[in-house]
């Protein structure tokens, strides 16, 4: 997508993809403990296909699923004019298909996308943001949500999910054994070797999902950063988004179809306004601080 050509692009993919290469490292790592353990790999694969299944069939239908879990209307260039040209205008100049327009009976101003790829994408908006930003505002919210969806982040997500449900099935599986002593007795008695591994794959089986959980968020969190850069430079305006960013952050309306399911595909953490303390609260956050946003946005040379 040559529109979204700009300096900092590489460098938020390259930390994306650190992130990434770190998250299989670790999958390994606790593969590998697992299997010596077990000296058996099927229960892994086993593991392994359940949760790519799993997470398939939720970036097949993640449009539908999400649509009816906010009850999400959709509306036409009749029904909604001005939405649907600004959201028309926008893909245009980002080279994409236009996507289905919805909108979220909501009073708190929010936004999200969604959709597999770039033909079956979605763009949705409460009625909320549609009262409260200006036409430029809503522009630099929507290009947002096109970077999303041409910079492939469910694709991004539903990978970071594979991983997540992978370590968390064969994590459970492993302590399950543990208590009802499903482990081969003779695995633990076969010498040193065996004994570090059984500790190394209980530390792990106890930290591995909390760990994933974190690497995804920060994955999230750069996802974020980055359609935040991609949406400020379609529009050659990022001001407006910033300006957006500050109205909708400091709204407190509270979110009435938000939940931990779908909070993360919102333009703004719907549950930003619960009180946390400030490290908790930034490193279980799928978003990044309204403030660093902000500064990234002011921050860049367009």
């Amino acid at each position: 997508m040559n529109q979204f050509l700009y300096k900092n692009k590489t460098l938020n993919l390259f930390k994306t993809w650190l992130l990434f290469a770190g998250f299989l490292g670790f999958v390994i790592a606790f593969g590998f403990a697992f299997a010596q353990i077990y000296q058996n790999s099927s229960i892994l694969y086993f593991a392994v296909i359940l949760s790519v299944g799993t997470a398939l069939f939720s970036y097949w239908f993640s449009d539908k699923m999400v649509l009816a879990m906010v009850k999400a209307k959709p509306v036409s260039k009749d029904s909604a004019p001005e939405l649907y040209d600004l959201v028309s205008d926008l893909a245009k100049e980002a080279n994409l298909p236009l996507p289905k327009i919805y909108i979220v009976e909501e009073n708190a101003p929010n936004a999200f996308a969604t959709g597999r790829n770039p033909k079956h994408a979605v763009v949705a908006v409460t009625t909320g943001i549609l009262r409260k930003l200006n036409k430029d505002e809503l522009r630099g919210v929507l290009a947002h949500e096109l970077s999303h969806v041409a910079n492939r982040d469910m694709l991004v997500g539903t990978v970071a999910v594979i991983l997540v449900g992978f370590i968390s099935i064969a994590s459970d599986f492993f302590m399950r054994s543990m208590l009802w002593g499903g482990m081969r007795r003779d695995s633990r008695n076969q010498g040193g070797t065996n004994i570090i591994f059984l500790i190394i794959g209980v530390i792990l089986a106890m930290l591995a999902p909390l760990a994933a959980t974190l690497m995804r968020l920060a994955i999230s969190r750069k996802r974020e950063l980055l359609a935040d850069s991609s949406g400020a430079l379609l529009t050659r305006k990022p001001e407006n988004l910033a300006s957006a960013l500050i109205k909708i952050s400091s709204d407190s309306t509270p979110m009435l179809r938000a939940n931990n399911a779908n909070s993360h595909l919102w333009f703004d953490d719907p549950f930003d306004n619960k009180p946390r303390t400030p490290f908790l609260h930034k490193l279980f956050m799928s978003h990044p601080p309204t403030e660093e946003r902000v500064k990234n946005l002011r921050g860049l040379k367009i």
